[in-house]
């Protein structure tokens, strides 16, 4: 059986209970938020693996994250994402940085370089830096009278530490995620 995983920095329980204080005051919404332990920021979407693939993809993340020095990741504000389309989602939106950019650079050619790392190809569209935090129901967006302005600053930082190789299960009640695999940086 196949595993839907990607690359993901996971957040500090401290962001994430910030993140709740947020979605509390947006609640009345028609969207589904986020679960507190799903809150992470994706680095590359893999996609469906076999065990063997897997492993190898394991291999490939660990020896990048060896490569790449912890570094500092901001965010910066609320907002409706993807950018510069019809809302689908609420988004937490980062700021990219030259290490970030490089760490998941770095993870794309190697995993695009191994040809046992699932047949993976990278992205196409721009990288962009998000947490999302809900997803819009259309059905019910599309009968609102007036569309709250959600958008706000919201800024921190993180230190990231480490990435991890996610398992994701789609299931009606939203995405479930489980740590694979946590890969330090630098070390």
């Amino acid at each position: 059986m196949k595993k839907r995983v990607f690359i993901a920095i996971n957040l500090s329980e401290k962001i994430k209970n910030r993140l709740l204080e947020f979605k509390e005051k947006w609640n009345h919404l028609p969207v589904r938020w986020t679960k507190k332990d799903s809150l992470h920021l994706t680095l590359v979407f893999i996609g469906y693996v076999t065990d063997d693939e897997l492993y190898n993809i394991c291999k490939i993340i660990n020896e990048v994250a060896r490569r790449h020095e912890p570094f500092y990741l901001e965010f910066e504000r609320v907002l409706y994402g993807p950018p510069d389309k019809p809302p689908r989602m609420i988004w937490l939106k980062g700021k990219i940085s030259e290490e970030l950019a490089d760490l998941r650079s770095d993870l794309e050619t190697a995993l695009s370089a191994s040809e046992n790392a699932g047949g993976y190809s990278a992205e196409r569209r721009p990288f962009s830096p998000h947490i999302s935090l809900a997803r819009i129901n259309m059905e019910e967006w599309h009968k609102l009278v007036e569309r709250p302005n959600i958008e706000e600053n919201f800024k921190f930082g993180l230190n990231a530490a480490s990435i991890e190789v996610m398992q994701s299960d789609l299931k009606r009640s939203g995405a479930e995620y489980a740590i694979l695999e946590s890969c330090p940086l630098g070390e």
